[in-house]
């Protein structure tokens, strides 16, 4: 399958009136961009949320990123959002594009109707068939059925414990990602996962440890469907089980970096009454699977406002009544950071059901794909979102879709 045939081209003809680069060229930024960097900001992020074959719309933010001249100093994702962070990281930005491109094309490169005609009831019906066809046969280059199934594997045997094997993700990655760029730490580079014995997450960080295919395929290891990883003595499982953002990650650093985030959402939070049983699945999978954003920026804030005031406790003492450990905290209260939260949350379609982040076919990739460029076109309009909070002001949060409530 050529460039051509995605329709992802027509995005960025569209937005900048030049073709892009066929498949196997370098993607290049759009004439003129330049490096966009608030005043102050100190680490440009890009947190990457899970949602299986919604992660499309993760590659249409990065295009609107890329062509903007916005690259990330820090990429994290759990799931299908970690391997989109895989081949960010591990590409130079010349390819980063381009491979994202060719991830998605390969995974979605199967035919379900030849046809489709207009109106929700025909793309219901065959968004339904193509999800059937995905559980039925896998998808190329990333899962395959097991043969037997785990139901005639006996227990402890490899197939017992999975409905389909991994193992074409793996020749994916190593592929289109370039695990030595990763390690030699240029991008930081973090994915989220849960170790199945304890039950606790873990962050597996370049800049803590050598990164290698197994830690991403770890963090996207979703049970029953796909098997638990093994890295070291231990197993790990997809890190949507705990939590599918790895936000909480990047606001735990003690590095005290002013930080301007784009955060991916696949699943959102508010949605619709449901009105029959399908409903009621797709809503109950976007509350379990939505970011717990709020929650964590509130965290933050009480955080933040506790420290400031510490800080201004400590300032009432005279210095020869510090010890040197309370100096050294005063210290570093002294210049908190500021950080801002753009937030990009993919809006479901109306005929798109519970089965959308595992229907995995051409058209709806395209549709994601359009659909995360478009909402980070109009948020990079904001001009005035872009710029970090005041000083002390701890932390702001923008979303393109709930513009009137800011």
């Amino acid at each position: 399958m050529d460039a051509k045939t995605t329709g992802i081209e027509t995005v960025s003809e569209a937005a900048v009136g030049q073709r892009r680069p066929a498949r196997g060229r370098a993607a290049q930024p759009r004439p003129g961009a330049r490096v966009v960097r608030p005043e102050r900001c100190d680490r440009v992020a890009l947190v990457l949320q899970g949602g299986g074959a919604l992660g499309a719309y993760q590659a249409g933010v990065y295009q609107a990123l890329h062509e903007a001249g916005i690259e990330p100093d820090w990429v994290s994702g759990v799931s299908i959002g970690a391997i989109n962070a895989a081949i960010i990281a591990g590409n130079s930005p010349a390819r980063r594009l381009d491979r994202l491109r060719q991830f998605w094309e390969t995974i979605t490169d199967r035919k379900i109707w030849a046809y489709t005609p207009d109106g929700d009831v025909f793309r219901q019906a065959r968004n339904g068939i193509s999800s059937l066809v995905t559980m039925s046969l896998g998808q190329p280059g990333f899962f395959v059925p097991r043969r037997p199934g785990p139901w005639l594997n006996f227990a402890g045997a490899q197939g017992a414990t999975s409905y389909y094997d991994s193992a074409p993700l793996k020749e994916t990655l190593n592929e289109l990602v370039d695990f030595s760029l990763i390690n030699e730490q240029a991008m930081r580079f973090s994915v989220g996962a849960v170790n199945v014995l304890s039950g606790n997450f873990i962050y597996f960080d370049n800049a803590h440890e050598p990164i290698e295919p197994e830690h991403v395929m770890a963090s996207g290891a979703l049970p029953p469907a796909l098997p638990m990883i093994k890295i070291g003595t231990d197993h790990f499982w997809d890190g949507g089980i705990v939590s599918n953002t790895p936000l909480q990650h990047l606001l735990d650093q003690e590095d005290g970096l002013n930080s301007l985030v784009f955060q991916v959402d696949l699943f959102s939070s508010r949605g619709a009454l449901p009105r029959d049983i399908q409903d009621v699945m797709a809503r109950h999978k976007d509350i379990m699977y939505s970011s717990r954003t709020r929650y964590t920026t509130d965290l933050f804030r009480r955080m933040h406002g506790l420290k400031r005031k510490l800080f201004t406790a400590l300032e009432k003492v005279p210095a020869e009544s510090l010890t040197a450990e309370e100096r050294a905290l005063k210290a570093e209260l002294s210049d908190l950071p500021e950080i801002t939260i753009l937030q990009l949350i993919y809006q479901q379609k109306a005929y798109e059901g519970h089965a959308k982040d595992y229907e995995f076919s051409g058209t709806s990739m395209r549709e994601h794909w359009q659909s995360g460029y478009e909402d980070t076109r109009r948020t990079l309009k904001r001009q005035e979102w872009l710029e970090l909070p005041p000083d002390g002001a701890g932390i702001v949060v923008h979303d393109v879709h709930r513009e009137q409530e800011g």
